[in-house]
């Protein structure tokens, strides 16, 4: 299943894509090259990567965090959207994907805002709740191993300014967390019965949290935004 197929009908997205799309050039190459990898089903889609860039600039933000790299487009939406003073720490594992990521935030002219560190993302959480970063971020998007989810959560709220934006992705899991028998577990685009339970515990987690405002918008394959209120 493609992300785009989840939620409407392909002549309704095709239409979205029409009427409200603008992606630029260099995007719209990354994402292309994206797609050869067998992979690409992580790569989000363009009207996400477009709402994304969005919302940093309505809040203003100038220091993000990002879980979840792969080959760089959500990195590069939100890189192009922010000032050049502007600083995005992005996490991930692989040398092999985020060295195309690399190629096209040098080309972008946005390398010198991105930090990338590739460790484990809890280590580097951790490592900037010890070395004083709590309260300090205005925008997060969590994209990485789905049964870290809650750790991760849990974490980026504490490192998020009050008033600050967590955009987690995923939170259908391909409708995997509405149906009581998985349909897709063990196939090619499936969830294990662990990352299943895990996202839908952060989902009820979040909706019962009255220190956050949240929405969860049906966007490719499901996007919470919350709000850090305190």
């Amino acid at each position: 299943m493609d992300k785009k197929d989840l939620l409407i009908p392909q002549f309704l997205h095709e239409y979205l894509l029409k009427a409200s799309l603008r992606e630029p050039e260099i995007l719209q190459e990354l994402r292309l090259e994206t797609a050869r990898d067998p992979a690409a089903v992580m790569q989000i889609p363009p009207e996400q990567g477009q709402l994304l860039s969005f919302l940093v600039q309505l809040i203003g933000a100038k220091k993000t965090l990002e879980l979840g790299t792969f080959t760089g487009y959500s990195t590069l939406s939100v890189a192009l959207a922010m000032p050049e003073d502007s600083l995005t720490i992005a996490c991930d594992l692989s040398e092999e994907w985020t060295a195309m990521a690399k190629r096209y935030w040098e080309r972008a002219g946005v390398s010198h805002k991105i930090d990338l560190r590739i460790a484990p993302a809890l280590e580097t959480l951790d490592n900037l709740l010890e070395t004083g970063h709590q309260d300090s971020f205005d925008f997060t998007f969590i994209d990485a191993d789905k049964q870290s989810y809650i750790a991760y959560y849990e974490r980026v709220l504490r490192l998020t300014r009050p008033g600050g934006l967590i955009a987690i992705d995923n939170v259908f899991l391909f409708g995997e967390v509405a149906r009581d028998i998985p349909k897709y577990q063990d196939e090619q685009n499936g969830f294990t019965s662990e990352q299943i339970q895990t996202v839908r515990q952060l989902n009820r987690m979040i909706l019962d949290d009255p220190n956050v405002t949240l929405t969860m918008l049906p966007i490719a394959d499901g996007l919470t935004l919350v709000r850090k209120n305190l």
